[in-house]
């Protein structure tokens, strides 16, 4: 079927490892610094990010070719605040505790790199459904990341996984200390900087 071609699921599964926004084009790892000291935050932010760059895609697609050239960026820019705002505000409705933990960072979605690269280098050049498929494997491609950094930051640095404690206090007991290095925004860089390593040393192989 046309909808699941060669070239729509390399649309959707060349994010995840050969074009990995994060791991290959180093983008968008600001937010990595900001929201993924605990495991929840990250989650969310990351599921945000692949639903508004899926949707903006769709969008801008659909109106590609009624789009002048000179104001291309104003409108993509307009697509995204608007995604952004519904989900700040569904975030704020039924999970306002995440929403006060991310704080100003759903906001700084519409400036995120991955997301208007994306609109701009696919979208802009693409139908509706492979323009749907790129922002869903680009945004599972960053929450990914997000999710592998937010998990170790929890884990070492609190103790826990998504509030629920993991390391029982008998180990405390003996001497053990979380690690506080985790909870600061550098070791997200560093955590982040080891995984571009681990990849790109042992499963990306250059086209």
């Amino acid at each position: 079927m046309a909808l699941f071609s060669k070239q729509n699921k390399e649309a959707l599964t060349n994010p995840l490892n050969l074009d990995h926004p994060i791991l290959i084009q180093v983008l968008g790892i600001c937010s990595a610094l900001a929201v993924t000291s605990q495991l929840k935050p990250a989650i969310v932010m990351g599921l945000a990010v692949t639903v508004i760059t899926s949707f903006a895609n769709v969008i801008i697609s659909v109106l590609r070719n009624t789009i002048p050239n000179r104001i291309r960026i104003v409108v993509q820019l307009v697509v995204v605040a608007a995604l952004v705002t519904i989900v700040s505000q569904i975030l704020k409705a039924f999970a306002y505790d995440v929403s006060v933990q991310l704080s100003v960072y759903v906001g700084l979605i519409i400036t995120n790199c991955i997301l208007m690269g994306r609109l701009e280098a696919f979208a802009m050049q693409n139908k509706p459904w492979p323009s749907f498929l790129d922002g869903i494997g680009n945004g599972l491609g960053y929450a990914m990341i997000l999710i592998i950094v937010g998990a170790f930051r929890e884990f070492f640095g609190r103790g826990s996984l998504l509030g629920f404690q993991i390391i029982p206090q008998s180990v405390y007991d003996f001497g053990y200390q979380n690690n506080g290095m985790m909870t600061m925004p550098a070791m997200a860089l560093i955590l982040v900087g080891c995984v571009i390593w681990v990849h790109r040393a042992y499963f990306y192989k250059e086209k």
